[in-house]
């Protein structure tokens, strides 16, 4: 006899619970049948097909109904009709026609590949239980929030209840790759195609209590008020202002004191010049 398999349990807010729980043993007995399981999935995809393409066969294309010309004499190949499949526009040959592609499965195969998929994620650890979601009233961020706690955000997520509780149904349906159905209506296809099977637990029946586990809770990020974040750029931008608006005044403050400075030494340099051109001439008049 195989033992019990243990996986974590949830409370409905999304807390985790200290202690996991034992899965019933008749349906979770650790049995993986992957042969049957992949010929559950194809048939199921089969029976999900229409099959109303058709096309038309020479028969069912108008027109045609003479010799496009004399049998012989002509040169050319003979034709009996302009609607053959050999000619533009003509039938269709061996083209698909309605057909029913749905396929049976006995009763204890499809038993078996479903417990083998439940079995598959138990053994994956991608299998959760639940407490008894009672939502009142439709709430998505209800839904959101119990999804976010239990880190399942960024999966795909099915959640399995005991009885199809349509406020549950509405909190999560527009939650994208969350999807809401009952227990008992769970194919193998909707637990293989989802990453996660979270079950409620009055949908398994009254489960023992395993081994103590490790507490785990998700904390969000603290982020910033949302008046502090929208001061943040309107700061910036001020000083950026401010910055662009200051700089010709400075510039043009500062240009005049180099002017000035540069007028003494022009009129320094002049100076001697002029006093060595009079000199001479003083001391022409003094002869």
């Amino acid at each position: 006899m195989t033992a019990p398999i243990e996986v974590r349990a949830w409370q409905a807010d999304g807390s985790p619970r200290r202690n996991a729980v034992k899965l019933p043993a008749d349906t979770f007995d650790g049995t993986v049948n992957d042969s049957v399981m992949h010929q559950a999935v194809k048939i199921y995809l089969a029976n999900q097909r229409q099959g109303t393409v058709k096309t038309k066969t020479r028969g069912l294309v108008s027109g045609g109904n003479q010799k496009p010309w004399r049998q012989k004499g002509t040169g050319r190949a003979r034709q009996g009709s302009i609607r053959s499949p050999l000619w533009p526009g003509g039938g269709t040959t061996f083209g698909p026609q309605p057909r029913d592609y749905r396929a049976a499965m006995p009763k204890k195969q499809r038993q078996l590949a479903r417990r083998s998929a439940l079995n598959a994620r138990a053994r994956e650890e991608a299998l959760t239980v639940v407490a008894p979601l009672a939502f009142d009233a439709p709430k998505t961020k209800r839904m959101a929030e119990l999804i976010w706690n239990m880190g399942l955000d960024e999966r795909k997520v099915l959640v399995l209840t005991n009885e199809l509780n349509q406020n549950v149904v509405l909190s999560a349906r527009n939650i994208p790759g969350v999807d809401v159905m009952r227990y008992a209506d769970a194919s193998t296809y909707d637990i293989l195609h989802a990453d996660t099977i979270v079950i409620e637990e009055t949908a398994l029946g009254e489960l023992e209590s395993g081994a103590e586990v490790e507490a785990v809770k998700r904390v969000r990020e603290q982020k910033a008020p949302r008046a502090e974040a929208e001061a943040k750029p309107a700061k910036k931008k001020a000083a950026k202002t401010a910055a662009k608006k200051t700089a010709p005044k400075a510039a043009a403050k500062k240009a005049p004191a180099k002017k000035a400075a540069a007028k003494p030494k022009a009129a320094a340099k002049k100076a001697p010049k002029a006093a060595a051109k009079k000199a001479p001439a003083k001391k022409k008049k003094k002869d």
